[in-house]
C-alpha cells in the first residue's frame, strides 16, 4: 500500500530517518552511473560540436554534470548543517539543468521569435525557482513543484515550431525522458518505501540519459 505521509521528524532538507548503508551505496552507484554516462556522452558531443553550437551545447552539459555532482553530495552527506546547505543548491540546480536541457534544443531555432521567446522565458522561470530554492527554501514548495513541471513541458506551447526543425526520433526521445522524470515523483514522494531515494535517482538518471540522447541525436547522429 502507497503511503505519502511523512515521518515526523521531516523537514524541507531531510526525511526525517537517516538512510540505510546500503541505500547510500545505491544512491552513490546510481549518481556514479549517471556522471559516468553525462561525461562520456556529454564529453562527445561537446567535442563534435561546432563553434555556432558549442556554447549552447556546453551549457547543457556543465548544468548536467553540476546537477549529478551537487545531487550527490547532498544525498550521501551526514545530517548535519552541511547537508542543509548542500540541499539550497540540490533544489536549485534542477531548474539550472532543465533551463539547460532546453538552451541547445531552442538553438535550433535560431533567432525566430518563438526560439527566442521560449528561450527567455524558461531561463527567466528557471532563475526565479533558483532565488526561491536557495534564499526561502522551506517556502513555495507547491510553487517550486509547479515550476519544475511547468517550465520542463513549456515545450509543448512552440511543438510545432520544434517539430520543424527536430526529427522524430528526437521529439520522441525528449518526451520519454520527460515521462521518466515524472514517473520518478511518485517514489521521491514515498518516503517510507525503502530504497525510495534509490529508485527516485533511478528515474533521474533514465531521464536525463534519454535527454542527453536526444541532444546527441539531433547534433551529431543526424548529421552523419
Amino acid at each position: 500500500m502507497i503511503t505519502l505521509t511523512p515521518y515526523p521528524d521531516r523537514t524541507w532538507w531531510h526525511r526525517g530517518k537517516p538512510y540505510s548503508r546500503l541505500e547510500l551505496i545505491g544512491d552513490a552507484v546510481i549518481h556514479g552511473i549517471g556522471l559516468l554516462v553525462a561525461l562520456g556522452l556529454g564529453g562527445l558531443l561537446v567535442a563534435s560540436s561546432g563553434i555556432e553550437t558549442a556554447p549552447a551545447l556546453g551549457v547543457y552539459v556543465a548544468s548536467l554534470l553540476l546537477v549529478l555532482s551537487i545531487s550527490l553530495a547532498f544525498n550521501l552527506a551526514p545530517v548535519a548543517p552541511l547537508k542543509r546547505l548542500l540541499a539550497r543548491f540540490d533544489q536549485a540546480a534542477i531548474f539550472l539543468l532543465i533551463a539547460g536541457t532546453y538552451t541547445p534544443l531552442l538553438a535550433l531555432l535560431g533567432d525566430t521569435p518563438a526560439g527566442t521567446v521560449m528561450l527567455i522565458a524558461v531561463w527567466s522561470a528557471a532563475l526565479i525557482g533558483i532565488a526561491l530554492k536557495l534564499i526561502v527554501p522551506q517556502h513555495f514548495g507547491r510553487l517550486a513543484l509547479l515550476l519544475y513541471l511547468g517550465i520542463g513541458w513549456s515545450g509543448v506551447l512552440i511543438f510545432q515550431s520544434l517539430a520543424s526543425v527536430l526529427p522524430a526520433s528526437t521529439l520522441l526521445l525528449i518526451i520519454a525522458g520527460g515521462v521518466a522524470y515524472c514517473s520518478g515523483i511518485i517514489f521521491h514522494l514515498w518516503e517510507r518505501l525503502h530504497f525510495h531515494n534509490v529508485i527516485w535517482h533511478c528515474f533521474v538518471v533514465l531521464g536525463a540519459s534519454i535527454h542527453l540522447w536526444a541532444v546527441l541525436d539531433c547534433m551529431v547522429l543526424q548529421r552523419l
